[in-house]
């Protein structure tokens, strides 16, 4: 039994725990969700919701006065954003991947993934980040769950084909230029190019497996729940920029795998019952 639950948790056959939170590190119910959301106490994922504002908020492509946006200057806002992002962060350790979301649902809107190489990485700039601003707005930052972008990602589009746009239940990342991404990754540009072609071109077996979880997604909607529906200094604590120098690092223990991962919340999920 034990062995069951540990192989759908955080799939569409678990009726406990929320399979688009553990997958997405998101959910449009929020705290209203029917079902579980295991929220980590270690990852080397932390979540920033809902910071990268970007100027097109209102509608995709004009600024709040209704003026059409240069798609250039758009994109240059963004890489200044990345860039600073990574900058800020990267003092605390090795930045694997930066991801943030081009998606318009409120639950996902300029949601920005850090993942770190280390753990304790992710901890070190989880505590730097409490009570910062950045632009005047609050930072909002915890752990996530997310390890595995390739599950999180919207391929279809990543191949511009996605007919369900900004309100995809799967992360649009948007991405930056060549020039950057040379400029912050250095020699590990080309790995990231390998694996961005690898995930890219599926298989027609794969193809039908991918096709049929996102109309899973689609179609389920937590079926029960009746609920749909020139740079300036951003970051400031007390009104000034804080430099941080970064934490004496040690390398965290090897991180579990999915399968252990279940393994170890359902354990948790059966000692709760138990004192229950």
């Amino acid at each position: 039994m034990a062995e069951h639950l540990a192989s759908i948790f955080g799939t569409e056959k678990d009726r406990v725990n929320c399979p688009f939170y553990f997958k997405i590190g998101a959910c449009r119910h929020g705290d209203r969700c029917s079902r579980l959301h295991n929220r980590p106490t270690i990852s080397p994922t932390l979540l920033l919701s809902n910071m990268y504002q970007r100027p097109d908020m209102i509608t995709p492509g004009v600024d709040a006065q209704g003026q059409p946006i240069d798609p250039r200057k758009i994109q240059e806002h963004f890489e200044d954003f990345y860039e600073d992002i990574y900058e800020e962060l990267g003092k605390f350790g090795e930045i694997e991947s930066l991801n943030i979301c081009d998606n318009l649902a409120d639950h996902m809107i300029g949601n920005v993934y850090v993942q770190f190489r280390e753990e304790d990485q992710a901890a070190a700039a989880l505590q730097a980040l409490q009570g910062r601003f950045y632009s005047g707005r609050p930072i909002i930052a915890d752990f996530s769950p997310v390890t595995d972008f390739r599950e999180a990602t919207c391929r279809q589009y990543e191949e511009n084909n996605c007919n369900r746009g900004g309100y995809c239940n799967f992360m649009h990342v948007k991405m930056i230029g060549k020039d950057l991404r040379r400029k912050l990754f250095g020699s590990r540009f080309r790995g990231y190019r390998r694996s961005r072609s690898r995930s890219r071109s599926l298989s027609p077996r794969n193809r039908k497996d991918y096709d049929r979880r996102e109309r899973d997604y689609r179609d389920r909607d937590h079926r029960g729940n009746g609920r749909s529906k020139e740079r300036p200094d951003r970051y400031d604590r007390d009104g000034g920029r804080r430099r941080h120098g970064s934490p004496r690092r040690s390398r965290s223990p090897v991180r579990e795998g999915s399968e252990e991962r279940r393994a170890r919340i359902e354990q948790w999920n059966r000692e709760r019952e138990e004192k229950q």
